[in-house]
């Protein structure tokens, strides 16, 4: 009797993708939407069957993040070029958004799935409370067997409120659920090597961590890959793979990426979690370091800096020298040693949330606990930024 022939078995260094049980899918708008602005309903239809095909062999859980409603929009109202001016361009999300998730919905519904519109901007995130809402309202959703499909909301961001792209949301949404996958999903086949005399680019499969020099490459010039758009993603999959997920950049055009994705074989470009990512920051740190962004600098001595170097330590008013910026309480603070001399360079300790604006340190700088209850009140904090919300430089990977 002749035997049937075996499943594939995933590539070395792959098995953890199949086994994942959480997994952030994001597609760039070229994926989804055509060469007219129009959306790519086959396309997006096919996706969807697939990813309910991943469901139900693995057991994994998706969620979807979403590009393509401004492009949407535009087709909508008949612009052909894309707007400049944020109004033009918040209209189009507006109109587009609906579109986009009424079409994610019309394609997992044809595999009996229901979808969960979720939309969120970096201000969103950066409260502790909206954090652990949409933290808490995503992971009912996974609960309920529901699909989040989630993009920004473009339709009211602002550049002060923007992640700036979505493979910036999709990191952050990887971070804010703990995913043990995220895929990137765009238009080439992963992260290529630049072309020679006698070769065309070549499919990097495996990215170990991403380097400035990746970067540089991503965006130099001369290459069919130097785009904003791959730097961006490379940028994300940093910051994802720095807290334990593993990301892969892949082809959202290809009708076989995703099953094989699924099965663990080598497609895209793979950039596995760094070792040390998951014992490294608490969730409160990871919420202070990656969900936050720096509104000013405080200067500190060298002996605050030794207390902050032994990770055991908050921030005191006493230790600080020198105050740049504009910030307030809950605002991000860089943390910096004095330069060694003017114009050198002035290392960057830490990062952390201060609890005195900017104009009290500038008074009290220098000044020990006693001093400055003296000059504020017993209830004074007695920290500039506390240990609890405090990131050292050195723990990062």
């Amino acid at each position: 009797m002749k035997r049937p022939p075996s499943s594939p078995r995933p590539d070395p260094g792959r098995e953890a993708i199949a086994a994942a049980r959480l997994v952030v899918v994001k597609f760039g708008s070229r994926v989804l939407v055509d060469a007219a602005g129009r959306l790519a309903l086959p396309r997006l239809r096919r996706i969807a069957a697939q990813l309910a095909a991943w469901r139900k062999a693995t057991g994994a859980s998706i969620v979807v993040v979403s590009s393509g409603a401004i492009a949407c929009g535009l087709n909508a109202i008949h612009i052909r070029r894309r707007p400049t001016d944020l109004p033009s361009l918040q209209m189009a999300a507006a109109v587009g958004q609906q579109r986009l998730v009424a079409a994610w919905q019309d394609a997992f519904h044809r595999q009996h799935l229901q979808t969960g519109q979720v939309l969120l901007t970096h201000d969103d995130l950066q409260s502790r409370d909206r954090y652990l809402n949409a933290h808490a309202t995503l992971l009912k959703l996974l609960e309920t067997g529901i699909v989040p499909v989630i993009n920004e909301n473009d339709a009211v961001a602002t550049d002060e409120i923007r992640f700036g792209d979505n493979d910036a949301l999709a990191s952050r949404t990887a971070m804010l659920l703990g995913a043990d996958l995220l895929l990137l999903l765009t238009t080439v086949d992963g992260f290529l090597a630049p072309a020679s005399s006698s070769a065309p680019p070549r499919r990097i499969p495996l990215l170990p961590a991403v380097t400035p020099a990746d970067l540089q490459q991503a965006t130099g010039k001369g290459s069919p890959y130097s785009t904003g758009g791959m730097a961006s993603k490379l940028a994300s999959a940093a910051e994802a793979a720095a807290t334990g997920t593993a990301v892969i950049i892949a082809s959202g055009l290809s009708s076989t990426a995703l099953p094989a994705l699924a099965a663990g074989r080598d497609v895209g470009t793979l950039i596995p979690p760094a070792p040390r990512a998951p014992h490294v920051l608490t969730p409160l740190r990871r919420w202070v370091r990656y969900f936050h962004r720096p509104r000013g600098t405080v200067f500190i001595d060298p002996g605050a800096a030794r207390a902050l170097a032994s990770g055991k330590s908050s921030l005191l008013l006493v230790g600080v020298r020198d105050v740049d910026g504009d910030f307030a309480p809950g605002d991000l603070v860089e943390i910096r040693a004095l330069p060694a001399a003017p114009g050198a360079p002035a290392p960057l300790l830490a990062t952390g949330l201060a609890q005195y604006p900017a104009s009290a340190v500038r008074l009290l700088r220098g000044c020990n606990t006693f001093q400055v209850r003296r000059q504020l009140g017993p209830d004074a904090p007695d920290e500039l930024v506390h240990l609890d919300y405090l990131v050292l430089e050195k723990d990062q990977p």
